[in-house]
């Protein structure tokens, strides 16, 4: 892990933006259409993180960004080439517009200064959405990725980011996926040669000391 002064050095709440990742009732809620990743984000702590985070960038003035995977009722506009996108369309619950599924879940908080990012189709949150323009036009250089799923949407993200040119800081125990044990080693050997990983608590005395005048 980076050292205090390098993670505060990135973390600057003037070019940091905080992203959360699929964070919606449908996903990580109670009545989740993938309750084994509703489980694991719930138990490991991690969606409590994610609203610790987002707590956190309200106070200090670091902007936050939630983005929301949803679909049509009619379906028009979704991936269909891939196996995943065709499971879910069998799911009991749907990520339809409009419904409670795809509301930010508690206990992340939504405060009026966020935005609120919704894809209707592709597995990342960055590519083919309003995300990667509000950064830039944020001046965003350091971008906070956190939620689900670290087997599709988080590393999606990530790489996107990166290939964008931002700085990608992972809290990792901020991001879940399933099994349990495959989230460690996904961070271990994938997004840790792309992006910076740290715990919360870090991020958090980050977003909490003082700046520096310049």
């Amino acid at each position: 892990m980076p050292s205090y002064e390098e993670l505060g050095e990135l973390l600057d709440p003037a070019s940091t933006v905080l992203l959360t990742v699929e964070c919606q009732q449908g996903v990580v809620g109670p009545d989740s259409a993938l309750p084994e990743l509703a489980r694991e984000a719930r138990a490991s702590g991690a969606l409590h993180n994610v609203a610790r985070l987002v707590a956190a960038a309200h106070e200090s003035g670091v902007q936050v960004i939630h983005a929301l995977a949803e679909r049509r009722p009619d379906g028009r506009g979704a991936n269909r080439n891939a196996r995943l996108f065709r499971a879910a369309e069998r799911l009991p619950v749907q990520q339809l517009t409009g419904t409670a599924a795809v509301r930010v879940a508690p206990p992340i908080e939504v405060t009026g200064e966020d935005f609120v990012v919704r894809r209707l189709h592709g597995l990342s949150p960055v590519q083919g959405t309003e995300v990667d323009a509000l950064l830039r036009n944020l001046g965003c250089r350091t971008l906070v990725v956190s939620g689900v799923s670290a087997n599709v949407a988080v590393p999606n993200a990530v790489f996107d980011a990166v290939n964008r040119g931002y700085t990608a800081v992972v809290p990792a125990d901020a991001i879940a996926g399933v099994p349990a044990d495959y989230t460690p080693a996904m961070i271990r050997n994938t997004l840790a040669l792309v992006a910076t990983v740290t715990s919360t608590d870090e991020v958090l005395r980050c977003f909490g000391r003082p700046r520096r005048r310049p």
